[in-house]
């Protein structure tokens, strides 16, 4: 549970900002909702400590919207005040790795969802589904943990960094990130794995840590394939208590062992996926045929059609995929081009409800473009890769806080959402300096009347409710 000196802390921060100003008092009715459990997060339970992990936490939670790109920046922001310690605490917790990060961000994930389905009217024939996809996270250090060279799909070029691989989820309206891993790229070269030289892989940040440890966990997930790492993400999601009704992934991570480990789950979840028009092989037709040999013969076959809701020219077949029954759609968006297939183990769905479903996946890029945008994912250049997945475990906490908070109220993107909490952050910030002007005033007008600053600044404010609200008088003597 939250303790009583966080609700405190977001209480006082909170009572800077007036109702006009929704989008932080949205994001700070959600945060003082949600409940921390000392034994998920893994946190110290010494009585000595002189700020409690919980505020320091929430404290990381506000850091982008009070415009703090680090913790290095955070004795120059508005919430010093709140909480005046240095940078070393937030860096002692970020580094922390017996701290569960990955229980954390599901913990208070599923508050979140259960918020939704609490506080939402869904259309029940909007589809749950899980999406899968990986984005790159390129670094300027080169001598953080476990860096190495990666390549770019987008630039097509090689460069230091992690992959990160994320499961979101989608309710049919809002997309939660609800898992990650980051992974380095080996390549065939073994001579310089990961890209590196030895004298490279030498100069690299290296850590112990207990082999029980959550951090050491995480360093195992690198060293996975994104595959098996995918898989036991979705299984971890089921175990938590996650439901959903599709898998979605582009045609990187579509492969049977995925679809063979959906169709042996016991809740009734489907797979849609594309597929590369590749060497894979179908029982189509008696045949065991390639994709392009499979959507030809169709074709020859004059099984194409035409969907007037989406304008696409479509054919589909039910074939076996390795003793698996699958159902292929191929479409593409002209005459004259090239075919492009999706596989699912739904064999009732038609072209146009697959293909509707299978958009939903582009939530997941939106998170990727939002969250590098707005929150920083993937801009932490901590050495120690504790703080790496800390640092991504708070941005998908912040993306999803702005997802709820941007539901339930009249925003139209989370980007004008995002600048909105800015503002209010930045009218807070600007309210102090004009309080500690106010205070150097009073303090001289005390001085001059010959009576105590503590005692004037009573009889100014003490029958003025309005200037009251905006005076925080046990923080004075901090101010003065």
């Amino acid at each position: 549970m939250l303790r009583h000196k966080d609700t405190i802390i977001l209480s006082e921060i909170n009572s800077f900002f007036t109702s006009s100003e929704k989008a932080m008092e949205t994001i700070f009715s959600f945060i003082r909702s949600l409940t921390f459990s000392d034994k998920r997060l893994g946190f110290p339970q010494a009585n000595n400590l002189k700020y409690s992990n919980h505020n320091k936490l929430v404290l990381l939670l506000l850091f982008p919207f009070f415009e703090i790109k680090t913790s290095w920046h955070y004795a120059d922001s508005a919430l010093y005040r709140f909480l005046s310690c240095g940078k070393d605490i937030f860096y002692r917790l970020m580094n922390d790795n017996f701290i569960d990060w990955r229980n954390l961000t599901y913990s208070l994930n599923m508050q979140l969802i259960r918020k939704v389905q609490k506080n939402s009217d869904l259309d029940n024939s909007n589809p749950r589904c899980l999406i899968i996809d990986d984005t790159d996270l390129p670094k300027t250090g080169r001598y953080i943990e476990l860096i190495g060279k990666i390549f770019s799909h987008v630039t097509h070029t090689f460069n230091f960094g992690f992959k990160g691989l994320f499961m979101g989820y989608h309710d049919g309206k809002s997309f939660f990130s609800l898992d990650f891993s980051l992974h380095g790229e080996k390549g065939k070269n073994q001579n310089k794995p990961y890209g590196l030289t030895p004298a490279q892989s030498k100069k690299r940040y290296s850590k112990k840590r207990h082999n029980s440890s959550k951090g050491s966990e995480r360093v195992n997930d690198y060293f996975l394939s994104k595959i098996d790492s995918m898989i036991n993400m979705i299984r971890l999601a089921i175990a938590k208590g996650v439901r959903f009704d599709y898998i979605l992934t582009d045609s990187w991570f579509t492969c049977f062992e995925l679809i063979k480990f959906i169709v042996s789950r016991h809740i009734k979840c489907h797979f849609i996926g594309m597929i590369k028009m590749g060497k894979s092989r179908y029982n189509a037709f008696g045949k065991n045929l390639t994709a392009k040999e499979t959507v030809d013969l169709l074709r020859r076959k004059k099984m194409t059609k035409r969907s007037k809701l989406l304008g696409y020219y479509y054919t589909e077949t039910i074939v076996d995929f390795k003793g698996i029954q699958v159902k292929l759609f191929f479409c593409k968006a002209s005459k004259k081009g090239n075919w492009n297939g999706i596989i699912t183990t739904n064999k009732e769905l038609t072209f146009d409800q697959a293909y509707k479903i299978y958009s939903t996946r582009w939530s997941v890029e939106v998170f990727f473009k939002e969250s590098k945008q707005y929150l920083g994912l993937g801009k932490c250049q901590a050495q120690d890769f504790d703080a790496q997945i800390a640092a991504t475990t708070l941005c998908m906490l912040q993306y999803n806080l702005l997802s709820l908070v941007k539901r339930f109220n009249d925003y139209e993107t989370l980007g004008e959402l995002f600048r909105d909490s800015q503002k209010d952050a930045l009218k807070l910030t600007i309210s102090e300096q004009i309080w500690l002007i106010i205070i150097e005033i009073v303090a001289e007008l005390s001085e001059i009347l010959n009576i105590e600053t503590e005692m004037l600044i009573e009889k100014l404010f003490a029958e003025n409710e309005k200037l009251t609200k905006y005076l925080n008088l046990k923080n004075l003597p901090l101010a003065g």
